[in-house]
């Protein structure tokens, strides 16, 4: 339950409000230069409290590599690496010990195994996805050194959309705001919305669009283990995650096989394309050169600053108030795990896929 990946494997560990969170990679290939500034960089990218619009815990998520590299490269043995906890504030959680707060896990967690970490949901937290942050770095310096990039970026909040494209977006500006998002002028009603919504005391939700491309033909297996059900699988294993969609996804069902299929044809430089992308580089499960396109969608935060009816352990009503340090939306910080995740998808099915070739 706390590995994923069969040739490029991960495995993380740790709570929210523990010592720290890490991950261990597995099957990293040996020889790949280790650019630890890429790697902070994208730690940044995800950590608390970068603005108004995110939770205020300060956390630096500045990473220690205890093994697996050395001189500045991968070995090709287990790469284990370590975020401390510098930022607990475990108090804000004691009026939930014997709580269970609507939406989240402390039911469920209860319930399975008898126990449970109350202090920021422990296990549970959003806090986890640092160390798959950090692995799906080391998997995306190994695909750009295959030519494959994966650009994520916020495409809608609440009922604010971008309309375009992301054919039609300028991605190099994802990073230009605080939201995430390449349309400038969406982002900053995006950006008004949240903010307004935190001063509500409440929560909002959206949309992360992600991109893969450089992608070769033939990732991804032909029955259980489809590309697009692996990613699939990987976006709907990130918290707060209610939905996934690639290629034409659910619009799609609005059009006719003659309007959706997507003809094949040959380019001037002698190469097998399609004319459209509907199947969102996926066809039969497997990569078929073209880019992989897909949605990933956040729920609402489960934790508002608002009070609400719920249960305690010994099933008595009671009242709920919101406490502590919390995203009134999960999204800007959702995008590098998106591209983590997907990263470690591609980065595993491309190993498979030299083994099947030889």
């Amino acid at each position: 339950m706390n590995s994923y990946g069969k040739l490029f494997k991960i495995t993380t560990f740790g709570e929210s409000h523990g010592e720290g969170i890490g991950v261990v990679i597995d099957g990293c290939p040996a020889g790949l230069e280790v650019d630890n500034d890429f790697i902070q960089s994208e730690l940044n990218r995800r950590k608390p409290g970068q603005s108004k619009i995110t939770t205020q815990r300060k956390e630096k998520d500045e990473f220690q590599i205890l093994s697996g590299v050395f001189e500045g490269k991968t070995t090709g043995t287990p790469i284990a690496l370590m975020i401390w906890n510098e930022d607990q504030k475990s108090k804000d959680y004691d009026h939930i010990s014997s709580q269970f707060r609507p939406s989240h896990a402390d039911f469920t967690y209860q319930e399975k195994y008898g126990i449970r970490d109350h202090r920021g949901g422990g296990r549970s937290s959003a806090r986890e996805t640092a160390a798959r942050v950090a692995a799906g770095a080391f998997a995306k310096l190994y695909l750009a050194k295959k030519g494959i990039n994966i650009q994520a970026y916020t495409s809608q909040i609440g009922n604010l959309k971008v309309k375009s494209f992301y054919k039609d977006l300028d991605l190099e500006k994802t990073e230009n705001n605080i939201v995430r998002c390449p349309d400038e002028n969406i982002a900053e009603e995006m950006i008004s919305l949240i903010d307004s919504t935190r001063k509500n005391g409440d929560s909002i939700g959206g949309i992360v669009t992600c991109v893969a491309t450089g992608l070769p033909v033939g990732l991804g297996e032909p029955v259980f283990d489809k590309l697009h059900a692996e990613l699939g699988k990987a976006m709907l294993g990130i918290n707060a995650v209610k939905g996934f969609e690639y290629g034409s996804g659910f619009e799609g069902v609005k059009l006719f096989g003659s309007e959706h299929n997507d003809a094949f044809y040959i380019d001037e430089n002698g190469k097998t394309r399609t004319r459209t992308n509907h199947s969102g580089g996926i066809q039969g499960g497997i990569s078929n050169g073209e880019d992989i396109y897909f949605n990933v969608a956040f729920k609402p935060v489960a934790t508002i600053m608002q009070d609400q009816e719920s249960i305690n352990a010994e099933g008595e009503t009671v009242i709920v108030k919101g406490k502590g340090r919390h995203d009134p939306c999960v999204v800007p910080r959702a995008v590098p795990i998106v591209e983590a995740m997907a990263a470690l998808v591609i980065a595993d099915f491309y190993l498979r896929n030299l083994s099947v070739k030889g």
